[in-house]
């Protein structure tokens, strides 16, 4: 659950940008995960994209696939959504 928040963070961060570019639907999220603790364990990328599936239910992003890859940096970074 650790990584709920930052799911929660990033969500939003996608769903902002897909109402400033006129996105209806979004269709891919590509994200870059450094290490980064939360609540004394590092969040995981499978976790990370199964909550942001779980927060993304009942939004634009509902059908969105989800690629994360791992950097050496200390943070996360949302390199790009796609979708119409």
């Amino acid at each position: 659950m650790h990584d709920l928040h930052t799911a929660d963070i990033i969500l939003k961060l996608v769903l902002e940008k897909a109402a400033d570019n006129k996105l209806t639907s979004i269709n891919k999220i590509i994200i870059e995960l450094g290490s980064i603790v939360e609540h004394g364990q590092e969040i995981n990328p499978d976790n990370l994209a199964f909550n942001l599936k779980l927060l993304a239910g009942n939004t634009p992003a509902k059908q969105a696939k989800i690629e994360i890859t791992k950097n050496n940096a200390n943070t996360w970074k949302l390199v790009a959504i796609e979708g119409d």
